[in-house]
């Protein structure tokens, strides 16, 4: 079925902690420096971290493309449809929040928290799936 374990969800926390930390340093950044609107400023975040969540996803979290349980090239447009996804769920969620009058971290945070259990039962069910190999 896939790399549920709880040894790939701690594997990839670690590594979606730190895939969030670059987006929202990049997003805290062209907020308060470039004064972009924060669902511009989000979306950027969330698309530059994206490819090292990607590096980082293929080769720690789900046992890596040497284990020839999976390839870039079958695992990579996956992982970008998850991500467009992902970002996707992100806008709404963040964007509700703001129209709702929540702090703009308070709404990122609800919509990572959405995001992450939508990144991680897709990658690890879909995006980065065992092969079957006979």
């Amino acid at each position: 079925m896939g790399h549920i374990s709880r040894s790939s969800f701690l594997r990839f926390l670690f590594v979606g902690g730190s895939a969030t930390l670059l987006h929202y340093s990049i997003m805290a950044g062209l907020i308060g420096t470039a004064h972009i609107a924060a669902g511009a400023a989000s979306a950027a975040g969330y698309l530059a971290s994206t490819l090292y969540n990607y590096w980082a996803s293929s080769q720690f979290t789900f046992g890596g493309v040497h284990s020839h349980s999976h390839s870039h090239s079958r695992s990579l447009p996956r992982f970008l449809v998850t991500s467009l996804t992902g970002l996707a769920i992100n806008q709404i969620i963040l964007m509700a929040g703001i129209y709702f009058s929540l702090p703009i971290i308070i709404a990122q945070l609800a919509a990572t928290t959405v995001v992450l259990f939508w990144n991680y039962f897709i990658n690890a069910t879909w995006t980065f799936a065992i092969k079957d190999l006979s």
